[in-house]
């Protein structure tokens, strides 16, 4: 095992497993158990990558590539396997509002999350974690212009799931 590299990952892990974990919440809509499963998912394959890493982009922007690519290929799975879960996954507007139980703010967050798309999901679970709007274009490949329209458009929805009474 190469000493530096270890060193290398222990840094990485260290200053991005928060980040890590709150972008997979996201696209688990809130369930900790699998957010984890997920998490170290990301890390193992970090890890694996750790010496083919070219510095192309920051550490950062290549550890959220791995950690969309992560979630994305699990809901994949997942919604093969459910149904039901694909048609939560899909782009169709809801426009009903949530009746929420708890009083919990970040839990009713990723409720209403979980009635975006998945690309929305992701771009919300970034702007959460405040990454700039310039990376998170990057990241997705869009425009800064594109990213502002589809933020716009995503407070809209959240607002129209969400009910505060």
């Amino acid at each position: 095992m190469n000493p530096e590299l270890k060193t290398q990952f222990e840094l990485l892990y260290q200053a991005h497993y928060r980040m890590v974990l709150q972008l997979c919440l996201g696209f688990v809509k809130g369930d900790s158990d699998q957010a984890k499963d997920l998490t170290q998912e990301v890390f193992i394959q970090v890890w694996n990558n750790l010496s083919k890493f070219r510095q192309d982009a920051t550490p950062k922007t290549w550890i959220y590539r791995i950690t969309v690519n992560t979630c994305l290929n699990f809901l994949k799975k997942q919604k093969n396997k459910d149904q039901k879960l694909g048609e939560i996954l899909r782009d169709q507007e809801t426009t009903e509002e949530i009746n929420f139980t708890e009083t919990d703010p970040s839990k009713m967050l990723f409720e209403a999350m979980a009635h975006l798309s998945e690309i929305d999901r992701l771009v919300t679970g970034l702007l959460l974690e405040d990454v700039p709007q310039e990376e998170i274009a990057t990241i997705l490949g869009i425009s800064d212009g594109n990213l502002r329209v589809k933020i716009h458009r995503i407070k809209l929805r959240l607002k129209k799931l969400i009910s505060y009474e």
